[in-house]
């Protein structure tokens, strides 16, 4: 044997060894040259994959301007796709008959199948959450005690990023099995409820405009959906409220209700709202209740808890009373629309009502637009002026209020207005001035008699809508007060009483 045959003898050998069939699958032989081949056209597909999906969800789906959640869905469905056809292609390449592989793998699937049960049913639930997608990535979800952000959802399994920042992989069958609850299944906002108990000698309103104006301060809160104060019941000792918010930032839900107490906790303090108090504390605020039981023959003196005559406030909250001087319903009882109003009737007026912020030199609204809203300066100070000939009317500040009459009566803004520097208004829009009226109908002749009293106001006011023809012949009315009647009834559809 020379050297120089040497070669081409190993080469040969090692050639036989390669292609030597090892074992047959039907009637298919697999050789270990077979195997490598496969191995390295599955990786290559994985590779390929994986690449081509990242790009999809990463540049190509967000300049489509899809979403996050969806575009996981696509990315991971169009994934696995690739990935079943490149492995078809690649067992079909190294000369596999898939018709006879078919009949072997039916036959091992059966027994395969009752051991790896866990492993399809997870399988199956994660292709019905891509498909389906009842959940999706960048959901904010609850599971059995279990909250936290929706960051991968595999075939198998979901990973969920707690508010602690810790990873929890939950099998896909659980999220599918299981009662859960997905926050941002509509949309991305989170209600918030937080309960207060305070004392039954608690003034409701009070208490309802402090819980709101506590909402409103608090940066997380959103002003729309507006915050809701809901009277929930009658306690023992107590009254019951629940106040609701909304954020768009749930992963920061309990640091927001945690800054609602301490608010509701200091303003409560401020503003002399009490929270109940149980017997025991009764007792050891004060001691001489205590000492009286024992000793029936002394007389229990209050002294540190004990009212000033004639039911007068305790001194402490006197101060306090020129806070209040500023609050939303004394601003409310200023107009004159609504100043012979209940307590009760002007929650209702809090309730329907809203907050809206205005930045320096944002425009509230301009000249001509829609009259849909009545609004009451709660800081800062606004700008009233004709833009068309650039001719300023008025600066306006907290405590004065403006577009009553375009609200009340349907008639379009015959001037703009703008934030002078950063301001808070309280608005009530036609919406909600609807439900007051149809709850308080007493209150639609009270706002026609203040209405009928700028005869001068309102003249120009109809004069305006007649060359806009926004007044129909038959309401046309000379009669001032029958016209205002008119308006209101049917912009707002209200039925008049007996009495008017």
């Amino acid at each position: 044997m020379t050297v120089n045959t040497i070669p081409q003898e190993l080469l040969t050998e090692i050639s036989q060894m390669l292609t030597a069939t090892l074992f047959k699958i039907g009637d298919n032989p697999v050789s270990l040259r077979s195997i490598v081949e496969l191995i390295i056209l599955f990786v290559a597909v994985i590779v390929i994959s994986q690449y081509f999906t990242d790009f999809l969800r990463e540049s190509l789906l967000v300049k489509l301007g899809i979403d996050e959640g969806n575009r996981e869905a696509i990315a991971v469905i169009l994934r696995y796709l690739i990935v079943a056809l490149g492995a078809i292609c690649a067992i079909q390449s190294i000369g596999f008959d898939l018709a006879s592989f078919a009949v072997v793998a039916g036959g091992l699937g059966v027994g395969i199948g009752f051991g790896i049960q866990d492993l399809t049913t997870n399988f199956v639930s994660g292709l019905t959450l891509l498909l389906d997608r009842p959940v999706k990535v960048g959901d904010f979800v609850e599971l059995e005690g279990l909250m936290g952000i929706v960051k991968k959802i595999s075939i198998r399994s979901t990973i969920i990023i707690t508010n602690d920042d810790s990873s929890v992989i939950v099998p896909n069958s659980k999220i599918i099995s299981k009662k859960i609850i997905n926050w941002s299944y509509e949309n991305a906002l989170l209600c918030l409820r937080v309960p207060i108990e305070v004392a039954e000698n608690s003034n409701p309103l009070l208490v309802t405009e402090t819980l709101l104006n506590i909402a409103y301060g608090e940066a997380g809160v959103l002003y729309e959906p507006n915050p809701k104060v809901l009277f929930v019941e009658f306690g023992e000792d107590s009254f019951k409220f629940e106040l609701l918010v909304w954020t768009d930032r749930p992963t920061e839900r309990e640091v927001i209700k945690s800054s609602l107490n301490f608010a509701i906790e200091y303003n409560f303090r401020q503003q002399g709202i009490e929270f109940p108090l149980n017997d025991r504390d009764l007792y050891l605020r004060n001691p001489e209740v205590l000492l009286s039981m024992f000793e029936p023959n002394k007389t229990a003196v209050y002294t540190n808890h004990r009212l000033p005559k004639n039911d007068q406030k305790p001194p402490v909250l006197v101060a306090e009373e020129v806070k209040k001087q500023s609050s939303l319903s004394s601003l409310l009882r200023e107009v004159e629309y609504f100043e012979h109003l209940t307590d009760l009737e002007l929650r209702q007026l809090i309730e329907v009502g809203y907050r809206q912020r205005l930045q320096p030199q944002e425009f509230l609204f301009h000249e001509n637009d829609p009259g849909d809203a009545f609004y009451l300066i709660l800081s800062g100070a606004v700008e009233v002026f004709v833009e068309a000939i650039d001719k300023h009317l008025n600066n306006l500040g907290a405590g004065q209020f403006f577009g009553e009459l375009s609200l009340m009566l349907g008639i379009p803004r015959t001037a703009s207005v703008r934030a002078l520097e950063e301001t808070i208004l309280f608005a009530i829009n036609k919406e909600g001035f609807q439900k007051v009226l149809s709850e308080r109908p007493d209150l639609y002749e009270q706002i026609i008699k203040e209405i009928v009293k700028h005869k001068e106001e309102l003249s120009e006011r109809q004069q305006l809508l007649r060359e806009m023809e926004l007044v129909e012949a038959a309401e046309d009315d000379e009669n001032p007060v029958d016209w205002v009647r008119k308006r209101l009834k049917d912009l707002f559809g209200v039925e008049e009483t007996e009495n008017s």
